[in-house]
């Protein structure tokens, strides 16, 4: 097996010290080590984290492989320093069988840049009617733990008490897409001044917020997990911190564009910006911001929601609603989280690598970069700054909402198991 020596790295943003990998374990972290016939990766200085796990991808395959397969999104994951996805159910076929989760994990094997996790829909078809098959899908070969019908909600009261009820026995956790239905009908972004002033349909914060509190009293009391996906509003995060204060078992996720952008942008009627849950306000981003400083919201996931050019590039009203996110995430958390100083770098592993593991149960991810654990890491040059050119992606779709900012830090390599998935920025 071969072996890797990086070379004067900030673990965790910390003093530089080296890492040595050897096969697909760390094997010694300290100062001065002797490279011994590895293979040296200069770090000078660069941060070393975790590497990134992803609670919330869009892989798209099987069914829509014109946005993404399981191979270009793990490219893409690999590029922004991922070593492991959680790959949403809302696939064609959905994911609501052994089977078909079993294709997607064999898929993330076979092309080997990260590991590949399928979450499994909590509903037959994503139609909120009937449970889908929790415990079949758990005992497969993918091992499902987490169970989401994202891009819709589970709205009825009565399925998502008895989903709580059923993962419960594996200590499995419910992935909820917190948008009450009747409330968002026919809305296109935001409900508030713009949307007023742009005469777009208004999607209130009520509808979102309505259905965690909802879900947070029926975990209490089935005394189960509930996970609430891409929380975007500063009432959501109250309620969140409310529940947390009586000991119920939730956690919760922002998306980096909830933490950069605002509905202000819509008024560019570039679909680009039309996403699920809506921008919403700079209020709304601030609280956003400051509940992920203090825990309240627990990790970062990215939401990354591939679409072809001809799904974006229409019409505001008929335009697809999603972002990629995989390949900028790590620099957008940077930018409004680490260089204003509401993070360092060993709360970005945390919330990027540490808690998303714990929450999935993604085993050998999420683990400190010490000897004795698996080499799944991640190198960053935080002092980079450039402009986003979505031209250079891996990911199949190029709808990012960055196109020609200027954002800080990249990912220069990634390694999964000891083996380089990334090296100096090129995908191997």
């Amino acid at each position: 097996m071969s072996k890797t020596l990086i070379r004067g790295a900030k673990v965790l943003g910390s003093e530089p010290q080296d890492v040595l990998i050897d096969g697909e374990t760390i094997t010694q972290v300290g100062t001065g080590l002797p490279a011994d016939g590895a293979d040296v990766v200069e770090a000078g200085g660069r941060i070393l984290l975790p590497g990134l796990v992803d609670l919330h991808t869009h892989l798209r395959e099987p069914g829509r492989e014109d946005s993404e397969t399981v191979l270009t999104g793990t490219r893409a994951a690999a590029s922004g320093g991922y070593t492991a996805v959680f790959a949403m159910a809302n696939t064609f076929p959905v994911a609501d069988t052994a089977g078909v989760v079993e294709q997607v994990w064999r898929l993330g094997q076979e092309h080997g840049y990260c590991d590949v996790r399928p979450i499994g829909a909590v509903t037959v078809g994503l139609d909120g009617k009937k449970l889908a098959e929790l415990g079949a899908m758990h005992e497969s070969a993918a091992g499902v733990t987490v169970f989401s019908d994202d891009g819709k909600c589970v709205h009825d009261a009565v399925i998502m008490r008895r989903a709580l009820e059923y993962v419960k026995a594996f200590d499995g956790v419910v992935a909820q897409h917190a948008q009450e239905p009747r409330l968002t009908e026919g809305a296109q972004m935001n409900e508030g001044v713009v949307s007023a002033e742009l005469g777009l349909g208004g999607w209130p914060a009520v509808a979102e917020e309505s259905i965690i509190a909802r879900d947070v009293l029926l975990a209490e009391h089935v005394g189960s997990r509930v996970h609430i996906c891409h929380l975007s509003t500063a009432g959501s995060v109250e309620i969140v911190r409310w529940a947390k204060s009586r000991g119920i078992r939730v956690t919760a996720e922002v998306t980096p564009h909830h933490l950069l952008l605002t509905d202000e942008l819509v008024r560019s009627y570039n679909p680009v910006y039309k996403v699920n849950p809506p921008l919403r306000t700079e209020r709304d981003v601030m609280a956003l911001r400051e509940a992920l400083a203090d825990g309240t919201i627990d990790i970062v996931a990215t939401d990354h929601a591939p679409h072809p050019h001809e799904d974006k590039d229409c019409e505001w009203a008929a335009a697809a609603m999603g972002m990629v996110g995989l390949e900028t995430a790590l620099s957008v958390v940077q930018g409004t989280m680490v260089d204003t100083g509401l993070l360092d770098w060993a709360g970005v592993a945390d919330r990027m690598s540490f808690q998303p593991a714990r929450i999935g149960q993604a085993e050998g991810h999420g683990r400190p970069v010490s000897a004795g654990e698996p080499a799944n890491l991640t190198l960053v040059d935080s002092a980079y700054r450039g402009p986003v050119d979505p031209a250079g992606f891996a990911s199949r779709s190029r709808n990012t909402p960055y196109e020609g900012r200027e954002l800080p830090g990249r990912v220069t390599h990634t390694w999964l198991r000891g083996k380089a998935t990334l090296v100096d920025g090129k995908l191997t």
